[in-house]
């Protein structure tokens, strides 16, 4: 069988990732404090889950020392900030942009090795569409996940003769816990500035990443699922 490493697995999209890839995958996906959920799904899907800070490169380098094979990696830890720029301290800048960018950069180099020497495998960035747009208050954020779309551009080029393929995903609002904190008329303008003028659930993304795994000429790609944003 083959294996699908998913990082963020315990929040509301990485669940959905994990349920998704449980299919046909052996699933191993991370997580950082929340046990009792990352329990609860490794146990329902039949997954395994790891506990790691993805700020912490050391973190990083152990979970992917402890790697034999991998197929599939979805990048999907993330966090979000909503301040002013000018009030980001630094330590929260660092912290935003390690689990964001950083985090997912070394944890690819860490399975890439294990991809190159099989000669095919699937590399998916979850981004965000404030990357490509960017987002007033959430600039550190924006910039971290601007940073993914260009890793993923550029990365695809570098591993394409090596049978890899590299792709990203770029959600809109999902219902999620890190949407939460929107009132209803910020939603409500999101919604207005929307094709299908509706939230997208965390389906919708592992729908996509589905698309992508399977999709044999498709790489270096941005793929929005948004609603029509």
């Amino acid at each position: 069988m083959k294996t699908a490493v998913i990082t963020g697995g315990s929040g509301a999209i990485g669940r959905a990732l994990v349920e998704e890839f449980a299919k046909d995958y052996h699933v191993i996906f991370t997580y950082h404090t929340n046990k009792a959920a990352a329990d609860e799904i490794a146990d329902k899907y039949n997954a395994k889950s790891y506990c790691m800070d993805q700020s912490v490169a050391d973190d990083i380098i152990s979970f992917g020392n402890t790697l034999s094979s991998c197929d599939l990696l979805i990048n999907n830890a993330g966090i979000s900030d909503t301040r002013l720029f000018t009030d980001v301290p630094y330590n929260d800048l660092k912290t935003i942009t390690d689990v964001d960018l950083t985090g997912a950069m070394l944890l690819t180099k860490a399975v890439l090795p294990i991809m190159i020497k099989q000669k095919k495998g699937c590399i998916i960035n979850i981004s965000s569409i404030w990357g490509i747009y960017g987002a007033s208050c959430e600039v550190v954020y924006s910039a971290a996940k601007a940073g993914m779309i260009g890793f993923t551009k550029a990365l695809s080029k570098e591993v394409g003769l090596s049978g890899v393929r590299v792709n990203c995903i770029a959600p809109g609002m999902i219902d999620s816990k890190m949407n939460s904190h929107l009132s209803d008329e910020e939603i409500n303008d999101f919604l207005n500035s929307t094709a299908l003028c509706k939230i997208g659930s965390p389906k919708d993304v592992a729908q996509a990443a589905r698309y992508l795994s399977e999709a044999e000429f498709v790489t270096g790609q941005v793929l929005g699922v948004d609603g029509g944003f």
